[in-house]
């Protein structure tokens, strides 16, 4: 909805990337001068719903989908809520300590990398089982981080920003259930078992 709104705003050439200057869009950007002068503290969250391109809201709209599907079922609903707005806001924060003063900076990127790190905070502290998970995405997660740092253009400032906020929220939000063990006992003998898969018959 609101990348409709920055055509009607910006024109056609938002499709591509070229936006023009002087739109109300310039309005909602997150540039470092804008909140620490200005104090337009709205910034830090209007430019994480905006796009610049329809590559650019389309790779983070399939990101957003392919890690949030996970996160949601693991998390659930309010709590990936929760770590996506703690990785947004903290994602605009960084821009504004680390970014050019008049560097304007806008996409989800940010809190979507916070969605990468509750997906390692998960893996961590699911332990064992946690391991595979943690080593499937983690090409992907340095890929993306080298993408962030060697073209221009990119916030490494959101990304790092978001990454970071994500994992620790995650941590402090997310317990993994404990495993069930079936308790399984013999009648005659009084004798336990720890798992369905020891027979009562294998007597110790």
């Amino acid at each position: 909805m609101v990348f409709l709104w920055e055509i009607k705003a910006g024109g056609g050439g938002v499709l591509s990337g070229n936006i023009r200057n002087g739109t109300p869009i310039d309005d909602y950007l997150l540039a470092p001068s804008d909140v620490l002068v200005n104090h337009q503290y709205y910034r830090i969250v209007s430019s994480a719903f905006l796009h610049g391109s329809i590559a650019h809201i389309g790779l983070n709209m399939l990101s957003l989908y392919w890690l949030g599907r996970f996160i949601e079922v693991v998390l659930r609903s309010w709590r990936m809520l929760f770590v996506y707005v703690v990785s947004l806001i903290v994602a605009g924060i960084s821009v504004v300590l680390f970014s050019p003063p008049y560097a304007a900076t806008l996409g989800a990127s940010g809190a979507i990398f916070g969605l990468f790190g509750a997906l390692f905070a998960i893996g961590f502290k699911l332990g064992d089982r946690g391991r595979e998970l943690v080593r499937a995405n983690v090409g992907i997660l340095v890929l993306n981080l080298v993408w962030s740092f060697a073209f221009p253009g990119i916030s490494w400032q959101a990304h790092i920003g978001g990454l970071i906020a994500g994992f620790i929220t995650t941590w402090l939000v997310f317990w993994p259930p404990r495993p069930v063990v079936t308790q399984v006992y013999d009648p005659q003998t009084g004798a336990h078992y720890q798992s369905q898969l020891e027979s009562p018959d294998e007597r110790h």
